[in-house]
């Protein structure tokens, strides 16, 4: 299998996604704008998202996937179809008793969340309301989390990367067509959200077929292999835990902070998470189940070099990512979400943020790499222990950026990125101290030239995009050009420098066993 091939699919059906995440955000910007009703919806949705990544693309795949790994490649089929039946079963019927007390403890799950919304008694209903809507959500996103690990693992990367698709597709056909027939109207959205986790089921399970492997209800929590998953989950549940609770916090000093805070870190964070989805979830997709294999093939040597091509990759692509947030933070932001309800002032409190995150940008990345590297050693107790001390650290700075150097919303958000800088660094040192993962040679050479295309790039950009205050008053399709403009010129001058100091596509082939 080549790895460059399968990245460079997976993160151009990412790519799709993000658009058309795009286009719903721009949709929700535009319709509703930043305040009372999408703080109550970005706070409501936010909840069912954090379980989803507690349950299931986080402790769970962390679990699943290498024990996944090992039986396909060293048990039989057979073998191999039992543990995914189990593992099913038992998870949909923890998935139905955890949706089961959410809708019925919304309230009080509101109030711990967000706190500063019981000031307003209809803002917090409001919240609850859509809490109750969206909660079934995390039901289905498991199931498509536990389908997704399974055809990853074998190899079919596509699906998994395409199947978002449908959440954004309900989104933008509910705001478009159907938010008028709704009570506020962004009551809408909580059902675009139900929806939408509906559709991406539907859509996975006829390949789960193709493989053979649809799953059975058949329940049995004996089987070893399955303890051992669970095994593994009891760990990887507090680490994931710790980074959810990261957020959790975040959302409640939000809740405190002028009415919009919340949709502005919602707004910056979107961006961020377009580099984020195409390269640092794609990359972890992918290594996952490679690592694994190495792993429990004995090839260490392969183990190291998969983690480097990670690791140089990581690079070359999310610093150019981080430099062009930052400075086109306004042109971005007045682009995607300046139009209708969205005005001037959201936009540079949105661009605040955005600043902050892109701070942390490259390490949030390399995070997706570098914890692979403990999961497909089945060694989830060190990510956590990482996880602990990343959290107390981010808390202790949200206090001083938020409460004392009242930093507001923006606070929040270069906490968040200043916490993945300590994890990153962590993970790293962990990794070589282990004796695990050896650096390829070369780095330096490589990071030197880096920094040189940086430069260029950033050049390139900030002369290109003119006055900042010009976007604020651009039409639609003159700022569509432009951007597209300025990102295509700042990507040719980038990649034409790193082509002149001798960087080729060809150096970053690398192969793997399927």
């Amino acid at each position: 299998m080549n790895l460059l091939k399968a990245l460079a699919t997976v993160g151009s059906l990412t790519f799709v996604s993000r658009i058309l995440g795009f286009v719903r955000d721009t949709l929700i910007a535009r319709v509703f704008g930043a305040g009372v009703f999408t703080d109550a919806f970005f706070v409501a949705f936010r909840i069912p998202n954090l379980l989803r990544r507690l349950f299931a693309e986080g402790a769970f795949s962390q679990a699943f996937v290498p024990v996944l790994a090992e039986y396909k490649n060293q048990r039989g089929a057979e073998e191999t179809r039992d543990l995914v039946d189990h593992v099913t079963t038992l998870m949909g019927l923890a998935l139905v008793v955890v949706t089961l007390v959410g809708m019925l403890a919304a309230p009080w799950i509101v109030y711990v969340s967000a706190p500063g919304f019981s000031a307003n008694p209809d803002k917090f209903g409001l919240t609850v309301q859509l809490l109750r809507i969206t909660f079934p959500y995390i039901f289905f996103i498991s199931l498509v989390a536990i389908a997704g690990g399974v055809l990853n693992t074998y190899n079919r990367f596509n699906v998994p990367a395409f199947t978002p698709v449908w959440l954004n597709v309900s989104f933008i056909v509910a705001t478009l067509f159907l938010a008028p027939y709704f009570d506020p109207p962004v009551m809408v959205l909580g059902w675009a959200v139900f929806i939408g986790g509906v559709l991406q089921l539907l859509f996975q399970l006829p390949f789960l077929a193709k493989v053979g492997l649809l799953p059975r209800v058949r329940f049995n929590w004996q089987d070893p292999g399955v303890r051992r998953i669970l095994k593994l989950m009891a760990p990887a549940v507090l680490g994931v835990s710790v980074a959810q609770l990261s957020l959790i916090i975040n959302t409640i000093f939000a809740s405190f902070l002028d009415t919009g805070s919340v949709s502005w870190l919602y707004y910056a964070d979107r961006l961020m998470e377009f580099p984020t989805g195409m390269l640092g979830v794609a990359l972890g997709t992918i290594l996952l189940p490679s690592l694994s294999k190495s792993y429990a093939d004995k090839s260490y040597e392969e183990y190291s070099r998969l983690l480097d091509w990670g690791l140089r990759l990581t690079f070359l692509l999310a610093i150019p990512a981080a430099v062009a947030l930052a400075v086109l933070g306004v042109p971005l932001i007045a682009a995607l979400f300046r139009y209708g309800e969205f005005n001037a002032n959201d936009l540079y409190m949105t661009r605040e943020a955005l600043v902050a995150y892109s701070i942390g940008l490259l390490a949030l990345i390399l995070i997706k790499v570098l914890a692979p590297g403990f999961y497909a050693r089945q060694n989830i107790k060190t990510p956590v222990k990482i996880a602990v001390f990343t959290l107390a650290a981010t808390q202790m700075m949200n206090v001083l950026f938020v409460l004392l150097l009242n930093f507001r919303h923006a606070g929040l958000a270069l906490s968040i990125s200043l916490g993945a800088c300590i994890n990153a660094a962590l993970l790293y040192h962990h990794l070589r101290r282990s004796g695990v993962f050896q650096p390829q040679p070369g780095w330096v050479a490589f990071l030197l030239k880096l920094v040189v295309a940086v430069a260029a790039m950033t050049a390139a950009l900030w002369f290109g995009m003119g006055a900042e205050q010009a976007w604020l008053d651009y039409r639609f399709a003159e700022k569509m050009w432009r951007i597209a403009a300025l990102v295509a010129g700042g990507a040719i001058t980038y990649f034409l420098v790193l082509w002149l100091l001798g960087i080729r596509p060809r150096d970053f082939m690398h192969r793997a066993v399927g």
